[in-house]
């Protein structure tokens, strides 16, 4: 049997869940197999770039959205388990699960709003017809960065509070701030609650320095705190500082900012996964296509 496609997988990963209790990826694998009746030669199939199994890799984006959509929880890394909302959706719609049914969900509409990556993964076939192949791969690209870096954060909201310190540490460094890793670790090796407190140097040689405040929150960050970190700014003579969240900012809090003469960034969660994207952490290159042109040049020789 051919491999479905990963919309097909969708409503057979949910009812897998129908028992109510937590499975991990690799037991799912071999449940959906079963279910669709492949062989080892199917399951074995690699994606053209050859990084990952094509079956696996399908499921994997199958989960993404059905997850996306609420209808899946994570409780720890590695694991699901249904919610209410996927128990309605088995019962109300017992035939298939697809993009078009998870649309109806807030959640999941604001993960593919017409300002998200995520638009790359598309149910309309006239617009798919109507881009070139170089934007197609460009809306891919866009795509899975955008769930990297949902993942990103979602890993930051399991892991130890504490664990916020060292990419904070690993990031600054990346970033070219706080002089060697070992100067930034000393700097920012004071934990407080759920957060880290420091200065760190804004260039190697330490001409400058920069007060970081990071403090792993679930709920938004109001301008009662960022007044806070300004207060604790002008106590230390500071004149730059960083307040970075997992969660994010209320709106009073970032026209604050905006008003006050001391220099204060806010990166949110977001923003602190595109970071870590962009400088590689806690990340690593899956694949790699070279997209290539006629060498007008050479032919005219």
């Amino acid at each position: 049997m051919a491999i479905p496609d990963f919309q097909s997988i969708m409503r057979p990963l949910l009812e897998a869940h129908s028992d109510g209790t937590e499975h991990r990826n690799r037991e799912l694998v071999a449940i959906l197999a079963d279910h669709f009746d492949l062989d080892d030669e199917d399951r074995r199939e690699m994606l053209p770039s050859g990084t990952s199994r094509l079956f696996d890799n399908r499921i994997g984006w199958a989960k993404t959205h059905i997850r996306q959509a609420g209808l899946l929880a994570s409780p720890r890394r590695g694991l699901s388990v249904i919610t209410d909302r996927g128990r309605e959706v088995l019962r109300d719609f017992p035939d298939r699960l697809d993009l078009k049914i998870l649309k109806q969900f807030d959640e999941y509409r604001k993960f593919r709003s017409p300002t998200s990556a995520t638009d790359g993964i598309e149910d309309n076939e006239d617009q798919k017809d109507a881009q070139t192949p170089e934007e197609t791969l460009e809306q891919a690209y866009l795509t899975v960065r955008h769930q990297v870096e949902s993942d990103l954060l979602e890993q930051l909201m399991e892991s130890q509070p504490s664990f916020l310190e060292q990419v904070v540490v690993d990031l600054i460094v990346q970033m070219g701030y706080g002089g060697s890793r070992k100067d930034a670790g000393e700097a920012l090796g004071k934990s407080g609650d759920e957060g880290i407190d420091g200065i760190i140097k804004e260039d190697p040689l330490g001409l400058d320095v920069i007060y970081l405040q990071a403090k792993r929150w679930e709920t938004t960050v109001g301008r009662p705190e960022i007044q806070k970190f300004a207060g604790a700014l002008q106590g230390q003579r500071a004149r730059k500082g960083i307040f970075i969240t997992t969660s994010c900012f209320s709106s009073e809090a970032i026209e604050y900012v905006a008003r006050i003469d001391m220099k204060i960034i806010l990166i949110d969660g977001p923003r602190l996964a595109k970071l870590m994207f962009d400088h590689g952490i806690g990340v690593a290159k899956a694949s790699t296509y070279e997209v290539k042109r006629i060498d007008s040049d050479y032919f005219s020789n």
